[in-house]
């Protein structure tokens, strides 16, 4: 994995942390977006800790640029800040970040979110997960065409168990089916809404009104965990 913040002390201690765990290596480091993206291209890292707020090039244009080019789009991006209403992190998710957290993480959850987004997963803080997505969906949703009416109806509840937080595995036991049928819904709305993963899949429910920002949601009712 790899390490863009342009805080030193704040990149060190998050080496020394990943570093403790045997299952995780740091290849590199970053002080912007700008080397970011050159690092991502030289590395080829599975998972990116992102800060949003850098020099020159930011969080936001890195993650684009680096989910965006077919050489470097594997990468998994976690976005870390120290605001819990920063637009920005929802910018970031719109580009193609894979989730975020605060920067006040506890060292082992930081060490298992890592683990989570490079299981594929996409990974919140669930004191801002509602209100943030919420806030700038509803700002920025766009009127008019309804961009889920590709989606059969059973596709749109699987989408709208998803944006609501449940895992594959509530899924399953919710509706009844097996995983390899939730993960069959899953690929085919990706593939149908063209989108990256379950961050932008949450997002896409959020900006289509298919969860309402005064729902009650799964991931207000559950500890940190992947979506």
């Amino acid at each position: 994995m790899a390490i863009a913040d342009d805080e030193p002390m704040l990149r060190d201690s998050f080496r020394m942390l990943v570093d403790s765990d045997p299952e995780c290596t740091v290849v590199g480091e970053a002080a912007d977006g700008a080397a970011a993206v050159r690092l991502a291209r030289r590395e080829r890292p599975d998972v990116i800790l992102m800060d949003v707020r850098m020099p020159h090039t930011d969080g936001i244009e890195a993650t684009r640029l680096i989910t965006g080019d077919q050489a470097t789009a594997g990468a998994r991006i976690l976005i870390l800040t120290m605001f819990d209403l920063d637009p920005y992190v929802y910018s970031a998710l719109r580009a193609g970040a894979s989730g975020f957290l605060l920067k006040d993480i506890a060292p082992a959850d930081l060490l298992t979110a890592v683990r989570v987004v490079a299981g594929g997963h996409a990974l919140f803080a669930p004191s801002v997960t509602r209100r943030m997505i919420a806030r700038f969906s509803a700002a920025e949703a766009t009127s008019g065409t309804d961009r889920l009416a590709v989606l059969t109806n059973r596709e749109r509840g699987i989408l709208t168990l998803v944006a609501n937080g449940l895992s594959n595995t509530q899924i399953c036991d919710r509706e009844h089916i097996s995983m390899a049928t939730v993960k069959t819904h899953l690929n085919r709305i990706l593939a149908k809404l063209d989108l990256r993963d379950r961050a932008q899949l949450v997002i896409a429910a959020y900006e289509n009104g298919l969860v309402s920002a005064g729902a009650r949601s799964e991931v207000s009712r559950h500890r940190r965990g992947p979506l």
